[in-house]
């Protein structure tokens, strides 16, 4: 309280044409920054749209492939077995396989997948607030693509995995954007 001025107190009012000025200049500024945040809302989802439709896609071809996936599976169990050259109950055997095409079976994560990318598509439409939501999807989409790279066991397929990976990192990079 001893320094000098602490307990002076200036104001300077400015008059009321300047108030309005000001006034007025800040309700343009919100009024395009609002504009600008529609136009770029409207962008993302444009983008989101576009990597589901790809990842839709890529769902296909994997789909597309499937059947060739798992006799190529079979004829490489087939063959390994072939290769001990030693005799195998053909029961036995069948059994041995048909737990193995199990276990490599990815209609589940298909489906899955499937809706998931559906769900995102419909939740980026609605009209509530849907970042943590659409980040939570997101997520599930990244588990069913993960599972089935790791449950492919076959190149192509894991190639396509690789291209579904990337859109989904592309759509989690955006998604910052939204958050």
């Amino acid at each position: 309280l001893r320094f000098p001025d602490a307990m002076k107190t200036a104001k300077e009012d400015i008059d009321e044409e300047e108030y309005e000025a000001i006034k007025e200049a800040l309700k343009g500024a919100l009024v395009e920054i609002n504009e600008f945040r529609s136009e770029e809302g409207s962008v993302l989802e444009q983008d989101f749209l576009d990597r589901i439709s790809s990842l839709n896609n890529l769902l296909e071809e994997v789909i597309k492939i499937d059947p060739d996936r798992q006799s190529t599976i079979r004829e490489r169990l087939e063959k390994a077995v072939q290769d001990l050259k030693a005799d195998v109950d053909a029961n036995r055997f069948e059994q041995e396989l048909i737990y193995y095409l199990e276990k490599y079976d990815i209609t589940e994560e298909k489906v899955r997948l499937a809706n998931h990318l559906d769900y995102f598509g419909k939740t980026l439409k609605s009209d509530d607030s849907n970042g943590k939501k659409l980040g939570f999807i997101s997520q599930e989409i990244g588990r069913e693509i993960n599972t089935i790279g790791s449950k492919a066991n076959y190149a192509p397929m894991q190639q396509i995995v690789v291209q579904m990976k990337d859109e989904l990192e592309k759509i989690k990079e955006q998604m910052l954007n939204v958050l």
